[in-house]
């Protein structure tokens, strides 16, 4: 697989291992012609957007082990569909961005400017 880049243009780097993540489960957010849902965006996940994503029909906490799935709670880091966060976030329930691990191919649907809006900072960043 080609190198991929986060939306600073600098190396994409990890999402998260535990829960396993991205399209590949590899634990990025790398993508190619075959993701369909472009799984770009490294988000950490609040009860309130999963709640919000059960009710518009994409239950992210059952847990799916065929699919490679654990189910996720809130504070677990999650290579999410560009399109799937640019509907919680105009709904009022996007889940915080790292920036760094967000594939710069979330551009084509979610602008920076939101990306920053809801970026997560930690301790160390402030």
């Amino acid at each position: 697989m080609e190198e991929q880049y986060n939306v600073f243009g600098e190396a994409l780097i990890a999402c998260s291992n535990t829960p396993l993540t991205g399209y590949f489960r590899d634990g990025c957010c790398n993508t190619d012609d075959t993701d369909l849902g472009m799984h770009t965006v490294c988000v950490v996940t609040t009860a309130e957007f999963l709640e919000f994503s059960l009710q518009v029909g994409n239950d992210l906490t059952t847990p799916h082990p065929n699919w490679g799935f654990p189910g996720l709670k809130a504070g677990d880091k999650w290579c999410l569909c560009a399109e799937r966060f640019l509907e919680a976030h105009k709904a009022g329930f996007a889940p915080k961005v790292v920036l760094e691990a967000t594939n710069e191919k979330t551009l084509k649907v979610v602008s920076m400017d939101i990306l920053i809006e809801n970026a997560h900072y930690t301790k160390q960043d402030v």
